[in-house]
């Protein structure tokens, strides 16, 4: 039977963190353990933890005097603590779904060229019950890590939340954990860090976490200054290219792409803010001037053009024009084909 460590942090979630930790003890088929670390919550979230280790000797908690961050805790977790065959991170206010981390250690234990693997996640609400979750073996991916690395790159952005993941514990300790440096954009930096180095398994058509989304999520205020989320992606693929050499080719071509994703990304967002009568609320100038920054080319790029003629028309016109724009419904026809290819590949 596999061994699986899953580690929990836990800030101030002690009211949610009996559905985490009980997702994990009902897992059938692998060997768990559990570890809750309770980053100094003072609010008896540690009372909680200490009552669920005192009726499962599989969970262990860790109490921290004083507040070190996620980042911190992920990696004291993962790598002080963790010694099992696989690992996984999640968070208190998070689930696996019935049967996933079985689902993991099946594929990675026919597959030892796989570094870590991933389903789908499944949103939810925190409501009680969980939502039905697909549960169904419908077999499985293995990606080359440098193809699923070149995806990332087209794309300049993740597929993956967190929760999903259960990683091989030797490559865990051999790479290393989260980058302190990278405070919203460490997971998808440490999977492509992976991917240089294993092969990536997906599971497909499973739910194996639930990813709970609400408004005290860590990352919703920060994604929605949309220069600071550009600038994290950026500095993690950049981190990455670094990482890369000796190893990937065609690193220095890669590195120029997803520039170029990124630049196009800010534009975009500029010119949307025309359209939806924001000009004057968006941050314009920052965009253009990430747009230039990662891309000296920006002014070359379709989406560079596209904004100057709304700037030209002016907040008030280019709004009223926005019906009769076409990259709208084109960039929504993009967005869906992409959803549709995620969905069945997970890339």
């Amino acid at each position: 039977m596999a061994s699986v460590d899953v580690v929990i942090p836990c800030y101030r979630y002690g009211s949610v963190l009996p559905v985490a930790v009980r997702s994990v003890l009902d897992q059938p088929g692998v060997d768990v353990r559990v570890l809750v670390i309770d980053d100094a919550s003072g609010d008896g979230s540690a009372d909680v933890a200490r009552a669920l280790a005192d009726a499962d000797s599989r969970v262990t908690v860790w109490e921290h005097a004083e507040n070190r961050g996620h980042i911190a805790t992920y990696n004291e977790g993962l790598l002080d603590w963790a010694k099992a065959d696989y690992c996984a991170l999640l968070s208190a206010d998070d689930a696996l779904t019935p049967g996933a981390l079985g689902r993991a250690a099946r594929l990675m234990d026919a597959h030892p060229e796989v570094g870590f693997v991933y389903g789908r996640p499944l949103h939810w609400d925190g409501s009680d019950p969980l939502p039905a979750a697909r549960t169904a073996d419908r077999g499985w991916t293995v990606y080359n890590g440098f193809t699923w690395l070149r995806r990332r790159f087209a794309l300049g952005e993740g597929c993956i939340t967190s929760p999903e993941v259960v990683v091989r514990t030797q490559l865990q300790h051999k790479l290393g954990g989260y980058d302190p440096e990278l405070k919203h954009t460490g997971d998808i930096e440490m999977w492509m860090r992976f991917a240089l180095h294993a092969d990536v398994g997906y599971l497909k058509g499973v739910d194996q976490a639930y990813y709970r989304v609400h408004g005290a999520n860590m990352s919703k205020a920060y994604y929605e200054t949309q220069v600071g989320d550009l600038r994290q992606r950026l500095a993690a693929f950049e981190s990455i290219v670094r990482r890369a050499e000796g190893i990937l080719p065609d690193r220095v071509d890669l590195d120029r792409r997803v520039r170029r994703v990124l630049a196009a990304d800010a534009l975009r967002r500029a010119g949307r803010a025309y359209d939806k009568g924001r000009a004057d609320t968006d941050p314009i100038a920052e965009l253009v001037e990430f747009a230039r920054e990662a891309y000296p080319a920006a002014e070359l790029l379709p989406e560079w053009k596209t904004l100057r003629l709304r700037q030209r028309l002016g907040a008030r016109r280019a709004r009223a024009l926005s019906p009769l724009v076409l990259t709208a419904p084109a960039r929504r026809v993009r967005q869906l084909y992409r959803e549709a290819r995620w969905a069945r590949f997970g890339v």
